[in-house]
C-alpha cells in the first residue's frame, strides 16, 4: 500500500493527443486509457521517466504530491487537471526532494508563514529530474557581471539542454550538485540557483536558461581561504562543458501573470536572479498590461552590482530602477530599506493597490529591513502592515526568498 506523501505522476487531458507513445513506452505497465483519458498507475509508476521524452505535447509532464494519490477512476473522468492540492513546497517523498525542500524552506523562513503561488501564476513543472536521472545541459555562456578590478566575481551562466525538455517558471530553481567526493567521501550537497532567465529562455524560443552565481573566496580570520565548492565550480566551467542539472523546484516564489500587476522587487547581490527573469519576461511582453515594475537593487558599488549594465538600457516605462550602494567613496552609506523610506510616497501608493505584489531576495536579514520600512510606510498612509502582509501572503502577493 502506498504511504502518503505521494509523489503522483498525471497526465494533462487538455493537452494529450492520444498519440499513445507513453503507454507503449512505460516499462512497467503504469499507463493505460480509455475512450476518454490516458492515465498513470499511482501503483505501478516508478517515475523512470521514460515516457516523457517521446511525449510530442509535453502533456506526460506533470507532478503532484498527494496525501491520498487520485484512483484510475478519477483520472479517466477528467477534463482537466485538477489544482495541487496544499502540500506545502514538498515535491516528493524521496530523499532528493528532502534535501531541496529543506533548501527551500530555509530560504522562505522570512515569509512569515506559508507562501503561496500568485493566483495567475502559471502551473509550475516540479522534479522532473534528480540525482539518479539528471538532465544534461551544456555551457554556452559564462559572463562576468561585475567590474573585472573588484573582489566579487559574479557569473551569468547559459545552461543549453538541447533537444531535452526542462521547462522553468520565472521564479523556480535548479539544483546543481558539484562532482566529486566531500572530506569525508561522500557526494557532495545540492546548491539551489534560481533562474534568472524567462521561461522562453535566454533568447525567445531557445531552450535554455541562465543561472546568476557569486564565486565565493574569502580568506578566515585564521588566515586560510574559504572557497565555495560549488560556486567556484560553475565559475571556472568553460564552454561546451556539460552540467548536470536537477529540478527544477520551487511552487510559489512564482511570476503573477497578470499584466496589470504591479510588482515591487527588493534584492541585493545574486537575489537580483529571479528578478532578472521577472523583467525579461514583462519586457518580451511589451505594453500588453498596465502593470509596472520597481526594483531596489542594493550593492556595496556600481562596479559590484550584478547587471548594472543591462540594467541602465531598460526603458523607465518598464522598470522603476533604484540602484542603490552602500561603499561608494566620498557618499554616506545608504541601503535599500533608506531609499524605500525617501519614496514612502510612491511606495505608499503601491501598497494602498490591492494588486500589488512584493518579492524579497537576497542575503538572510534583508528581510527585516525591508519589513521596518513598509512598515513605516504604510503606517504612514493610514495602513497596518502586519495585517496588510498577511492578507498579501494569503493571496500569494507577499514572498522572501533569502540565504
Amino acid at each position: 500500500m502506498l504511504e502518503a506523501p505521494v509523489k503522483q505522476h498525471l497526465i494533462d487531458p487538455e493537452v494529450c493527443i492520444r498519440c499513445n507513445t507513453c503507454e507503449a513506452t512505460c516499462p512497467v505497465g503504469a499507463v493505460t486509457h480509455d475512450d476518454n483519458n490516458y492515465v498513470v498507475d499511482a501503483a505501478k509508476c516508478n517515475y523512470c521517466m521514460d515516457c516523457i521524452p517521446p511525449c510530442p505535447t509535453g502533456s506526460i509532464d506533470h507532478w503532484v504530491v498527494v496525501n491520498q494519490p487520485f484512483s484510475l477512476e478519477a483520472q479517466f473522468s477528467w477534463l482537466e487537471l485538477p489544482p495541487q492540492p496544499e502540500m506545502g513546497e514538498a515535491e516528493a517523498p524521496d530523499a532528493l526532494d528532502v534535501e531541496a525542500l529543506r533548501l527551500l524552506d530555509a530560504a522562505h523562513q522570512g515569509a512569515g508563514g506559508h507562501a503561496r503561488a500568485p493566483v495567475s501564476a502559471a502551473k509550475p513543472r516540479i522534479n522532473l529530474f534528480n540525482r539518479a536521472r539528471p538532465a544534461v545541459a551544456i555551457v554556452t555562456g559564462n559572463l562576468r557581471i561585475t567590474g573585472a578590478g573588484t573582489e566579487s566575481d559574479v557569473r551569468h551562466i547559459i545552461l543549453d539542454f538541447g533537444a531535452m525538455g526542462f521547462p522553468v517558471l520565472e521564479g523556480q530553481s535548479i539544483g546543481i550538485v558539484p562532482p566529486g567526493l566531500d572530506e569525508r567521501g561522500q557526494t557532495h550537497a545540492m546548491r539551489l540557483y534560481s533562474v534568472a532567465s524567462a521561461r522562453d529562455g535566454e533568447r525567445p524560443n531557445t531552450n535554455n536558461l541562465a543561472i546568476t552565481v557569486k564565486r565565493v573566496r574569502e580568506r578566515r580570520e585564521d588566515g586560510r581561504v574559504f572557497e565555495g565548492i560549488a560556486s567556484n565550480y560553475l565559475a571556472d566551467l568553460p564552454l561546451g562543458a556539460r552540467v548536470e542539472v536537477i529540478g527544477p523546484f520551487g511552487a510559489t516564489f512564482l511570476m503573477p501573470d497578470d499584466l496589470d500587476a504591479d510588482i515591487l522587487m527588493v534584492c541585493t547581490g545574486t537575489g537580483s536572479a529571479p528578478f532578472r527573469g521577472f523583467t525579461e519576461r514583462r519586457r518580451r511582453l511589451g505594453q500588453a498590461g498596465r502593470g509596472r515594475l520597481f526594483l531596489y537593487f542594493g550593492a556595496r558599488t556600481p562596479e559590484e552590482l550584478p547587471y548594472f549594465g543591462p540594467l541602465q538600457r531598460l526603458p523607465d516605462r518598464l522598470i522603476d530602477k533604484q540602484l542603490v550602494f552602500s561603499r561608494v567613496p566620498g557618499q554616506a552609506r545608504e541601503y535599500v530599506q533608506d531609499r524605500m523610506r525617501g519614496q514612502a510616497e510612491t511606495l505608499g501608493g503601491l501598497l494602498k493597490q490591492e494588486g500589488l505584489h512584493v518579492y524579497i531576495c537576497g542575503v538572510r536579514g534583508l528581510e527585516a529591513g525591508v519589513d521596518a520600512a513598509l512598515s513605516e510606510i504604510a503606517a504612514g498612509v493610514g495602513l497596518d502592515w502586519a495585517g496588510l502582509r498577511a492578507v498579501m501572503r494569503a493571496a500569494g502577493r507577499f514572498h522572501v526568498e533569502t540565504y
